[in-house]
């Protein structure tokens, strides 16, 4: 039997102690938009085509499909090379330190930096990945 498509990730979850303070950061220092909004959980978008939901942590376990997760994750963004030393400035001028930068054997280079929560965000050009 032939495989399946899968087409890409639609969306991905980060676990957060206070909503507003993440929406806020999320909003003001990357620019993604609030989609949907609720007591438990905010959908952001990213780029117009994907999805970052920011849950409260612990308060998704009692949903049909319980999920939750804890401690300092990890999540990647797409930006154009072109753009690096733009994110660069747009950081320091909302006061995130950025943690790191990398340049990758294929190219890329990546910019990591920290959430409210701490989770560790990674702004990545082209070239990090074979797929990428």
């Amino acid at each position: 039997m032939k495989l399946p498509t899968i087409e890409g990730v639609v969306e991905t979850s980060l676990y957060v102690t206070d909503l507003a303070r993440s929406v806020t950061f999320y909003r003001e220092v990357l620019g993604f938009e609030p989609i949907d909004e609720g007591d438990r959980i905010r959908a952001m978008s990213v780029g117009g085509r994907h999805v970052l939901l920011l849950c409260k942590k612990g308060a998704s376990k009692d949903w049909s499909a319980p999920h939750d997760g804890d401690g300092e994750l990890h999540v990647a963004f797409a930006i154009p090379r072109d753009q690096y030393q733009n994110w660069e400035r747009r950081l320091a001028e909302h006061g995130v330190s950025i943690e790191h930068r990398c340049t990758w054997p294929r190219g890329g280079q990546s910019i990591y930096f920290r959430d409210p929560d701490r989770h560790l965000v990674e702004l990545a050009t082209p070239g990090v990945w074979s797929v990428y």
